[in-house]
């Protein structure tokens, strides 16, 4: 009864025709967003803080959220159309969704997309409104030895994404790993592998290695001439709509990535980025064909999608209940609240119930607005592919440089990103998978914060990550990953060698 109180009156708070506003203006803007490669809610976020300072808290943070879960939706159409991711969240969508936009199933794949993302954040709402005290107590229970356990198993997990061997997927984990650690070291100040160059003082550009290693390598290959048997479709509603073949592989990847994302976005300091690597990871480990995964795989977009749109819903867990932001977005966000006044916690809740309330079912409203905007455009997104290539391309290296400029203002980064994307085109031949880097190099200075604080905390002791049960049952779990993937390669090599 007391639930049904508390929607009823964020009810009220979300219907307001300014909180409306607010919402639409949020959500749109966050589409935008997301579909201009290398933006970021982040950078939009940013700039929108200023109009907070004449709004009423729940109106700012409905719009601010407005823009953060928006973003999740817009970030795919770029990464499926022009392999460009629009976020980190988003580069595994490349994958399976770049492929069958190839193929001619870019409506299709859209379609999917949209509704993966839907389902997702309805299901992390749901889990939201019925379990938020218990998932920010569960949240609590995560120390720096259960993330870092965690961040390890994901690791792992990465390693067999993509279509290469999980050998190379390894190097690559080690290799992203590697360059996270480009850069000032966190404890002692001291600046690491940046061969004296002020500008990796802060690290490299995480922009700037998504769009090198997707977006400009793909121009690269398809200059070379790869693009030539690309299809273009003619779309209609009819055309659109996912085969009954395809919806019935779908629904059981987008219930286990919401479920993964749901879960893994109420954790501190973890977000969507991570949930999506690791609910495709999954999908291809329990799919009865992974051959298919890299090819066009509709469970390779809906596993992903769903994962990251729930965790961008459950992230306000932490972020509002525990006053812990999981990533700087968040951060920004509990800024514009204490800026109000309103000081993120345990009481929050009790102390600005409207506001809580009204936000989350601000949510449910925001996100069937976002399925109203996407699906009516989804055939003016796919006539970008009927834009000859001579043309496209040097569009697609224009946003890209505009998108990595507008990160930190600084021409050094789009020198990094046209070097990255020479890299990137370097692995597409040597058949060296891109994501797996790229989730290293978002997990590497996590795994090793958390790391150094475990071991902190335990005074140097190692024991502390199998005494702690959750951390000792990641730990197993992750052992178990990897054994299974070293026997599978062994296997496969064995047979290599008998066949004549």
């Amino acid at each position: 009864m007391e639930l049904f109180d508390n929607l009823l009156l964020g009810f009220q708070v979300a219907s307001d025709p300014t909180i409306l506003w607010y919402c639409f203006f949020g959500v749109f803007l966050g589409t935008a967003v997301g579909v201009l490669p290398g933006i970021g809610a982040l950078a939009a976020i940013s700039l929108l803080l200023p109009m907070t300072y004449h709004m009423s808290p729940t109106a700012a943070i409905v719009m601010l959220a407005g823009v953060y879960y928006g973003a999740q939706y817009g970030g795919s159409t770029a990464s499926i159309l022009m392999n460009l991711p629009g976020g980190p969240a988003s580069a595994v969508t490349c994958l399976d969704g770049y492929p069958m936009a190839r193929k001619g199933k870019a409506g299709i794949a859209l379609f999917i997309t949209t509704i993966a993302s839907l389902f997702g954040a309805m299901i992390g709402l749901v889990l939201l409104v019925l379990f938020s005290p218990a998932i920010a107590e569960v949240g609590l229970k995560f120390g720096p030895a259960e993330l870092f356990s965690m961040m390890v198993m994901g690791l792992v997990a990465a390693s067999s994404m993509g279509t290469g061997s999980p050998i190379k997927g390894l190097a690559m984990v080690v290799m992203g790993v590697l360059l996270g650690m480009v850069g000032t070291d966190v404890n002692s100040g001291a600046a690491r592998f940046t061969m004296d160059i002020p500008e990796l003082m802060d690290g490299i550009n995480l922009v700037a290695l998504a769009m090198g290693l997707f977006g400009v390598a793909e121009v690269v290959r398809g200059i070379h001439g790869q693009d030539e048997t690309q299809k273009i479709e003619k779309v209609t509603l009819r055309s659109m709509i996912p085969t009954k073949q395809e919806m019935n592989r779908s629904y059981p990847a987008m219930l286990r990535g919401s479920a993964l994302g749901s879960a893994l976005g109420a954790l501190p300091g973890v977000g969507p980025s991570i949930a999506a690597f690791m609910a495709y990871a999954i999908e291809k480990k329990v799919a009865k064909n992974p051959a298919e995964f890299g090819q066009g795989a509709v469970q390779g977009i809906s596993a992903p999608e769903s994962a990251n749109n729930a965790a961008a819903q459950t992230a306000f867990v932490p972020s509002l209940s525990l006053g812990i932001p999981g990533d700087a977005v968040m951060a920004i966000m509990l800024g514009a609240l204490i800026i109000h006044g309103i000081q993120p916690g345990p009481m929050l809740i009790n102390e600005q119930p409207e506001m809580f309330w009204g936000l989350v079912v601000s949510f449910f409203i925001g996100n069937i607005m976002l399925v109203l905007l996407n699906i009516p455009t989804i055939g003016i997104w796919v006539s970008l592919l009927r834009i000859p290539f001579t043309w496209l391309y040097p569009a697609i290296l224009v946003f890209v440089a505009l998108g990595v400029y507008s990160v930190n203002n600084n021409h050094f980064d789009i020198y990094m990103v046209a070097v990255l994307g020479v890299v990137g085109y370097l692995f597409m031949l040597l058949r060296f998978e891109a994501a797996p880097l790229l989730l290293g190099y978002i997990l590497g200075p996590m795994v090793e914060e958390n790391l150094r604080r475990a071991l902190l905390l335990s005074r140097g002791d190692p024991s502390i990550f199998v005494d702690r049960p959750i951390s000792a049952t990641l730990l197993a779990i992750t052992v178990l990953m990897l054994s299974w993937t070293m026997f599978k390669f062994l296997q496969r090599s064995l047979r290599r060698r008998h066949i004549p």
